[in-house]
């Protein structure tokens, strides 16, 4: 699986506090994905973490 941080986000911070081994901020307060290729030990803290997110800015596929 497979993720990403679309220009929607907001920076909420929901993603790197739910699963910050895949989601960080970064310094313009946006989140970012460290690891483009989710383990497979993370996917369903990544999905929750696509589901939670306010603005729908975390794709996965």
């Amino acid at each position: 699986m497979m993720t990403t941080v679309t220009d929607d986000c907001i920076g909420c911070g929901l993603c790197a506090g739910s699963c910050p081994a895949v989601f960080q901020m970064n310094a313009e307060g946006r989140a970012e994905v460290m690891v483009p290729a989710v383990p497979e030990d993370l996917e369903r803290e990544v999905n929750s973490a696509a589901a939670a997110c306010p603005v729908s800015a975390i794709e996965v596929f």
